[in-house]
C-alpha cells in the first residue's frame, strides 16, 4: 500500500511515517502542508491520502476541503482524516457525500499501529472508517430511545456495524464468532425497528 501523509506537526508526521514503514506501507510523500500534494497525487496516485483536519494557513478546515478535493478529483484515492477532537460537524459531511473509501480518526489512535493500518486497509478496500468515539457522540443523544432497550454487547455491535465493520471484524474485535455477531445484529435490528 503506498500512501501520502499531510500533517504540520513534524513530530506526529514522522512518527506517523515511522509507525507506517515498520507495518510495511511505503510512505510516498510527507508533507507540512498541502503545497505540492495535489501535483503528486496527479502525476503518481497513491492508495491513500492521510490529511490533518487543520493544516496552514488558517489551520481551520483545510484538510476537510482537500479531502473533498481529492475525493472529487481522485476517487480511487482513500482518505484518511486526523482530527484531535470529535468533531460531528466534519464527519456528517463526510459520511453523506459518499462513504466509500474515507475515514475518520482521532489523531490517538496514531498510538496504536494496528489501528492505523487497519483503517487504511479498509478505506483503501472501499470501505468508511468512523472513529469509535465519534460513533459514541452520535449515539448518545438517541440512548434514551429505543437505543437505550439495547444491551451493552448489543451496543457495542452497533457502534462496530455504525463503523463500517463487517460482521466477521466484529467477530475478531470482540472475540466472538460470526454466528454470535449475526444474532446480536438480528436483536439490534429488531428492537430499533
Amino acid at each position: 500500500m503506498r500512501v501520502v501523509i499531510v500533517e504540520d506537526h513534524l513530530l506526529t508526521r514522522e512518527g506517523l511515517r515511522r509507525v507506517l514503514d515498520d507495518a510495511g506501507v511505503e510512505v510516498v510523500l510527507a508533507a507540512g502542508d498541502l503545497d505540492g500534494v495535489m501535483m503528486c497525487l496527479a502525476l503518481d496516485a497513491p492508495d491513500a491520502v492521510i490529511l490533518d483536519i487543520r493544516l496552514p494557513p488558517t489551520h481551520t478546515d483545510e484538510g476537510l476541503r482537500a479531502a473533498d478535493t481529492i475525493r472529487r478529483e481522485h476517487p480511487g484515492i482513500g482518505v484518511l482524516i486526523l482530527s484531535q477532537y470529535v468533531e460531528i460537524e466534519y464527519v456528517a459531511p463526510l459520511v453523506v457525500s459518499g462513504a466509500a473509501r474515507i475515514g475518520y480518526l482521532l489523531k490517538e489512535r496514531i498510538l496504536d499501529p494496528s489501528t492505523v493500518v487497519d483503517a487504511l486497509r479498509r478505506i483503501v478496500a472501499g470501505e468508511c472508517v468512523i472513529d469509535p468515539a465519534v460513533v459514541a457522540e452520535l449515539l448518545a443523544p438517541r440512548m434514551n430511545g429505543a437505543l437505550g432497550e439495547l444491551t451493552a454487547r448489543e451496543g457495542e455491535v452497533l457502534a462496530l456495524i455504525a463503523e463500517g465493520m463487517t460482521n466477521a471484524g466484529i467477530g475478531s474485535r470482540l472475540s466472538l464468532s460470526q454466528r454470535t455477531i449475526e444474532v446480536h445484529a438480528q436483536h439490534v435490528f429488531a428492537k430499533l425497528g
